[in-house]
């Protein structure tokens, strides 16, 4: 059988369940894959291809033995380096944490193994999840597997091109302000955040604990679904996690919905700094559907011109008060150079946090400090409720909003690097979503002329990703781009 790497979760289940492929042989499959283009794609920090095919044969020995199975069985799962593994390093791409060993599971994981899931791998990042490119890693840049000398997007830009690179079978990222869907859409892969609480944050090294999600990149939207679906339920062990208030069977749901839909188009995501044939890719997108049957509604989001300002400051806010626990007391890096408690703080942050990082904690450190407090923070928390309003009032008339899921396809290493605004805006079609605590998904919907990917976002109700998905499914089987991929 040629090219596992590339077949979805649904059809090497089926395989799997037929006996004419073995998870070992999977496995094996996704490591040669791995061994063969990650030197050129950098999606891996590390892997460990001895316990991966161990996992592999305590699978193949379930299904042998007639256990019962999880959906994932033998399927290879790849792991953003933010998320915990016991007895891994969970570095989250930094200096900070350079020798800490996870004594515990993330309870996603857990539910992944639950599931049968093959563990597979720590993949690169953008230092604590701070950027939109994976080139503020401490250790090695990412390359998108779509042309080499460009981003994969961030921060979970290793998970996105693992995946487009077939060097696993689905991968986990996590979502601040779009960290999973822009780099699928830049990627050309599935990339879905979920409703706020719907997974359990409880193992993730947090970076804004009121914005951040764990969430799937898969091959297909279905695959999206069955991996989400075995990550739901709420977790004693997270204060913000709870049960779905919808309908979880999102599988069977890409089935039974079928539409038509109202679908919301807003007209300020098509306006100054979207790229030419980005906007003309989501409007042919959003014509498609409207040649389904579905009704197309143009609506105002109108305060999403504030999302950028607004999630940067809550968001390092947010991570001024999260990283302070990285010290050099504990566990984090602790610099040789100290002489005493201050210089012990002082230089251990100073030498472990990249530029990035460092200049987010500053920023947050900054509109939290006496005076300024009102000014930014609570104010910034204020207009957060208004964008929420938006779009409580949009879904009001619409069963999901359409829009484009970045501005640009992807662009070349270092093009940005010394301009962190045009950085930031990478993101202004996905923070919005984030500060709402909406679900959201990215599916691959054409090409540039130079054969870059570009992603359509599909941003459902809350607790609505049942019909967010079904809807995103809808597009997907009726273009098929997810099989296309790209020669390494």
């Amino acid at each position: 059988m040629q090219d596992l790497h590339f077949k979805t979760i649904t059809e090497l289940a089926a395989l799997l369940e037929s006996g004419e492929l073995t998870s070992v042989q999977l496995m094996q499959a996704v490591i040669d894959r791995t061994a063969a283009v990650d030197e050129q794609v950098k999606a891996f920090l590390s892997y460990d291809a001895d316990d991966a095919l161990a996992q592999a044969r305590a699978s193949d020995e379930r299904r042998a033995a007639g256990q019962a199975l999880g959906p994932l069985d033998g399927i290879p799962v790849g792991i953003k380096d933010v998320l915990a593994v016991k007895d891994q390093s969970v570095r989250c791409a930094s200096k900070m944490l350079e020798n800490y060993v996870s004594p515990f599971d993330a309870t996603c994981i857990t539910k992944l193994r639950q599931a049968g899931a093959i563990i597979w791998g720590r993949l690169n990042m953008d230092e604590f999840a701070m950027g939109s490119s994976t080139e503020n890693s401490a250790y090695q840049t990412t390359a998108n597997p779509w042309n080499l000398e460009t981003i994969p997007g961030g921060s979970s830009g290793g998970s996105a091109a693992a995946m487009a690179a077939g060097e696993a079978i689905a991968t986990l990222g996590t979502d601040t302000g779009g960290s999973i869907r822009q780099p699928a859409a830049l990627c050309g892969v599935v990339g879905m955040k979920p409703t706020y609480g719907l997974v359990s944050r409880y193992g993730l090294v947090a970076f804004a604990s009121s914005l951040d999600q764990v969430g799937p990149f898969a091959r297909t939207v279905e695959d999206a679904a069955i991996v989400l679906e075995a990550m739901l339920g709420k977790d004693l062990k997270d204060s913000t996690s709870i049960e779905s208030l919808g309908e979880t069977n999102y599988a069977a749901a890409l089935k039974d919905k079928k539409g038509p839909w109202t679908l919301g188009v807003p007209q300020e995501f098509f306006g100054e700094g979207i790229d030419p044939e980005v906007k003309a890719n989501i409007e042919q997108a959003v014509d498609w559907y409207r040649g389904q049957g579905c009704t197309i509604v143009d609506i105002s989001l109108p305060h999403s011109d504030l999302a950028v300002p607004v999630y940067y400051i809550v968001a390092t806010a947010e991570a001024s008060s999260n990283l302070a626990r990285f010290d050099g007391v504990r566990y984090s890096h602790r610099s040789e150079a100290a002489k005493d408690a201050l210089t012990l703080f002082t230089k251990s942050r100073g030498e472990g946090f990249g530029d990035e990082v460092k200049r987010r904690i500053i920023l947050g450190t900054y509109v939290l400090s006496s005076g300024y407090y009102d000014a930014y923070y609570k104010r910034a928390q204020k207009v957060r409720r208004l964008i929420l309003g938006d779009f409580e009032k949009a879904f009001e008339q619409v069963d999901a909003i359409l829009t484009p899921t970045s501005p640009t396809p992807a662009f070349k290493r270092g093009e940005r690097t010394d301009d962190p605004l045009a950085m930031y805006l990478s993101d202004i079609y996905t923070i919005s979503v984030n500060l709402a605590g909406l679900p959201a998904i990215s599916v691959p919907s054409g090409f540039t002329e130079s054969g870059l990917p570009i992603g359509l976002q599909v941003i459902g109700k809350a607790f609505g990703e049942a019909e967010m998905f079904a809807i995103a499914h809808a597009f997907e089987q009726g273009h098929d781009y997810y099989k296309t991929t790209p020669k390494l």
